[in-house]
């Protein structure tokens, strides 16, 4: 159900009317295993001069924290409607979170990234921990997260 209204929030930010234009793409996000409470994780996606273009998840229930997530915070400006319908209970330690959204084929091999913020209760801020490119070139290849994040993977 999560992947579906995921899907849903997505297809009306970064989606193209018609789904034939449009392909699966397979978020996955492993944590390291860090003893600590879940982690607030944010997935989003940036243009190539890092303008915001809309969020794909947020791991973590209480919008309180969200602030934590300072990069995706600033850029999104952090409302309700920006994540309305695309929320789930944070990750907890060496988890993975796995999403799949339709994302439109205008967003691959034309620029865009993928941003992943993390962070965890009385612990620290991890803003923009992975900076991953929408590109074939990056589907499968894991990337390193410098914080939280132990490995995240695109597939298309």
């Amino acid at each position: 159900m999560r992947a579906y209204l995921a899907a849903l929030a997505a297809t009306t930010a970064l989606v193209v009317p018609s789904l034939a234009e449009a392909r699966q793409v397979t978020f996955e996000t492993q944590l390291k295993a860090h003893g600590g409470p879940g982690a607030y994780v944010a997935l989003y996606v940036t243009d190539a001069a890092g303008k915001y273009q809309g969020t794909l998840w947020i791991a973590g229930g209480a919008a309180k924290y969200y602030r934590h997530l300072s990069d995706w915070q600033r850029l999104s400006g952090g409302g309700a409607a920006e994540i309305d319908g695309i929320t789930g209970a944070s990750i907890g330690s060496g988890k993975t979170l796995k999403i799949t959204v339709d994302l439109a084929d205008t967003l691959i091999d034309a620029g865009y990234r993928v941003q992943v913020d993390t962070a965890v209760e009385d612990g620290r801020d991890n803003p923009s921990e992975i900076v991953a490119p929408l590109a074939a070139e990056s589907s499968g290849k894991p990337f390193a997260g410098k914080g939280y994040v132990k490995s995240f993977k695109i597939t298309f």
